[in-house]
């Protein structure tokens, strides 16, 4: 039975709020067979850096101009292993924050996990069968004591996720 391991990280703000992924980000990741960043990248050279380690599956988010938002686009549904995520940035939508922007725009989706961001608040919870993730920030905690992001594992067709703390 294979296991994916999926790095998950949101709200980068690169070059504002960080100048780059901290280390012990990017070596968590060496390993995992994909990266979703759920937008507010504001630099494209973090896609770049991050393809390094894997391929890359990201979204723009409300601080990600014209350009970023017509290459990344603000949804996305991918299938991994008979799983199917959802990636938002959690701004679309309607609901009044991002974790219920992001059930709103994905309820007719059929998917089994929605990765968003926005909030810069970490978020690991099923709501009627689905997994809400949203990773936090490593670069930005705004309120948050700590920085964060996430690794999601897909096995024998289950989606599970963790958040990282530092």
């Amino acid at each position: 039975m294979n296991t994916v391991t999926i790095g998950v990280l949101s709200d980068t703000h690169i070059p504002s709020r960080g100048k780059a992924i901290p280390d012990i980000v990017l070596e968590a990741f060496r390993g995992v067979d994909m990266i979703i960043h759920a937008g507010d990248l504001i630099k494209d050279y973090v896609i770049y850096e991050l393809e390094e380690i894997a391929e890359v599956y990201a979204v723009a988010g409300n601080n990600d101009d014209f350009i970023m938002q017509s290459k990344l686009g603000m949804k996305k549904i991918l299938d991994v292993s008979g799983v199917k995520i959802g990636i938002t940035h959690g701004h679309i939508g309607y609901g009044g924050n991002a974790l219920k922007n992001s059930i709103n725009l994905f309820k007719d989706d059929s998917v089994n996990c929605v990765v968003f961001g926005h909030s810069h608040a970490p978020y690991n919870e099923e709501i009627e069968g689905v997994l809400f993730f949203n990773p936090g920030s490593p670069t930005d905690k705004r309120w948050q004591p700590y920085y964060s992001y996430g690794i999601l594992k897909i096995e024998d067709k289950r989606v599970s996720g963790q958040i990282i703390y530092f």
